[in-house]
């Protein structure tokens, strides 16, 4: 009989090798067999169903929220989103697709008030999509790591904490540099968040993340509650790192899809972040409207988001034209990165939706 490593069982069948080793422990993979300290797999065998997978329903009544401070995150404009939500989601409308997943605020919105059958996520930033299958495969070990973090940081006076944090971001730096997956890579991650000037994820040129400390007085690193009912959530979500374009096979008439891109700045400096290494500009936002367009002949029932360039140019047309066969609301949310104070305040953005 023919064998494969549990590394390669991992990545054959989208988990992490750590996630692998538990089910061979558990008597839950056919035939494996451990050799010294290494699991091995017949090639033929099946990715075992986990039971929690069967319903995205969490074991108890608890409502998830996001694990991150994200910038632009989506939380305060919830209430607006969910009034585009498809009627018919979690009953004719069975799976759902956020292809820019970030904090995931809609996200979780959906899976603590909605049964479906499918759910997929992704972004193209590594770390980011790496703690989300971290949080889902391993949760546990994730705690422990945060917690420690927390206790240093918390009991350190503001020199220390400084040490603490670009010893931190150089650390996260150099892993993201050799292309580690480990549970310290998300735990670093979350940390930074926690801890980083706003919330905010940028990097270099050189794909480095370089956004400074802030200045929290009691963050909380590790809110081990949430962390739990998340992982709970995130069962049998398919998570992937990938362009919103490979998202296409996953969607069909059945499936609702939240996109919120990178938004187009509306002034100068607010163009100063970078989310990667590649930015997104006018080009890009044009071929996501086209396909969004795609999308929409075929059924699926979507709602975008992205930046109002009217709040700066009446006259500019940008968005009203690329989406003009959809309907286009005009929100408020407040938004504070910015590096002038005074443009700080709510500002108009755009909902697009075709249901």
């Amino acid at each position: 009989m023919d064998y494969i490593s549990a590394k390669e069982a991992a990545k054959k069948w989208g988990v992490t090798q750590r996630r692998v080793a538990v089910l061979c422990s558990e008597n839950r993979i056919d035939g494996a067999e451990l050799i010294g300290k290494m699991w091995l797999i017949p090639k033929t065998a099946r990715k075992p169903e986990d039971g929690r997978t069967m319903r995205f329903e969490p074991p108890s009544d608890m409502a998830v929220k996001p694990f991150l401070k994200w910038a632009g995150g989506k939380s305060q404009i919830l209430n607006e989103i969910r009034s585009k939500y498809p009627s018919k989601l979690g009953t004719d409308i069975t799976k759902y697709a956020e292809p820019f997943v970030g904090g995931g605020a809609v996200l979780f919105d959906i899976l603590s008030n909605y049964e479906m059958k499918e759910i997929y996520i992704s972004d193209i930033n590594h770390e980011l999509i790496q703690t989300y299958i971290t949080i889902r495969d391993d949760v546990k070990e994730l705690i422990s790591l945060l917690k420690n973090i927390e206790i240093r940081y918390l009991a350190a006076n503001d020199g220390v904490r400084k040490e603490i944090y670009y010893s931190a971001r150089d650390r996260f730096n150099f892993l993201k540099s050799v292309g580690n997956k480990s549970t310290e890579v998300a735990a670093l991650f979350i940390f930074l968040n926690r801890t980083c000037f706003n919330g905010l994820y940028r990097v270099n040129s050189h794909g480095a993340f370089n956004v400074p400390q802030g200045v929290y007085k009691n963050p909380t690193i590790c809110n081990e509650k949430n962390l739990l009912a998340v992982s709970e959530k995130l069962y049998g979500v398919k998570i992937v790192c990938a362009d919103y374009s490979e998202s296409r096979y996953f969607i069909d008439n059945k499936t609702f899809v939240y996109f919120d891109p990178p938004y187009r700045p509306i002034t100068i400096t607010a163009s100063f972040t970078s989310y990667t290494e590649n930015g997104f500009n006018d080009k890009e936002q044009a071929k996501l409207a086209a396909f969004i367009n795609e999308l929409s002949e075929c059924g699926a029932s979507i709602v975008a988001s992205n930046s109002d360039p009217k709040n700066t140019n009446i006259n500019d047309n940008f968005f009203d034209n690329l989406y003009a066969q959809h309907e286009i609301i005009r929100i408020y949310a407040s938004r504070a990165i910015n590096s002038i104070g005074s443009a700080r305040g709510k500002v108009s953005e755009l909902l697009i939706a075709n249901v």
